[in-house]
């Protein structure tokens, strides 16, 4: 039961004081998506890392190639030469940044602790008895292939993955657990 919302609150979820509600699995608030990463979001948040480390990663590819290894009179910057440096000091800071962020949250998937719990844990010293996340429970049970898409994923059993079953969908799927048989 959670002090705050006295709601039902599923082993492994946190309230969040920004969203001012219990989260199923959470990992932590982000400012970027402005919501809290948990067990229903955690694929988008994998994907925004992932795609925004692409994109940096080509920004910068193409910033040197323009900046270093070009010789061409046409190459010539004049007066944008301060706008590519400073751009491509943002594209390394964004490389940086999300690429501490995927291995935080590959971390969090290896060691089946969230952020938040793992800060409470080194507060506490206990020892975590958390398993590790199959990728099935953050992506879902659709082909691989779309595992890199931003859709929603289907789960083989909502309840076990998010730690709670909604009434609205047991009375939907005709009062069994599993979502897809």
């Amino acid at each position: 039961m959670c002090s705050t919302c006295r709601s039902y609150k599923p082993p492994g979820s946190h309230h969040c004081r920004i969203c001012d509600r219990c989260v199923s699995r959470m990992d932590h608030h982000c400012p970027w998506m402005n919501n809290c990463i948990g067990a229903s979001n955690t694929k988008s948040f994998i994907l925004f890392l992932v795609y925004t480390w692409i994109a940096s990663a080509f920004a910068l590819l193409i910033f040197g190639f323009n900046y270093f290894l070009c010789r061409d009179e046409q190459c010539e910057f004049g007066l944008l030469v301060h706008l590519v440096r400073f751009m491509t000091v943002i594209c390394v800071f964004s490389l940086l940044f999300t690429s501490s962020m995927l291995s935080n949250i590959t971390y969090g998937i290896m060691t089946g602790m969230g952020t938040i719990d793992r800060i409470k844990a080194r507060a506490s010293y206990p020892s975590p008895d958390e398993h590790p996340l199959t990728l099935q429970d953050i992506f879902g049970i659709g082909l691989r292939m779309t595992w890199l898409l931003p859709t929603d994923p289907l789960f083989a059993d909502y309840d076990r993955v998010l730690g709670y079953s909604m009434p609205q969908r047991l009375l939907r799927e005709g009062g069994d657990n599993n979502s897809i048989s």
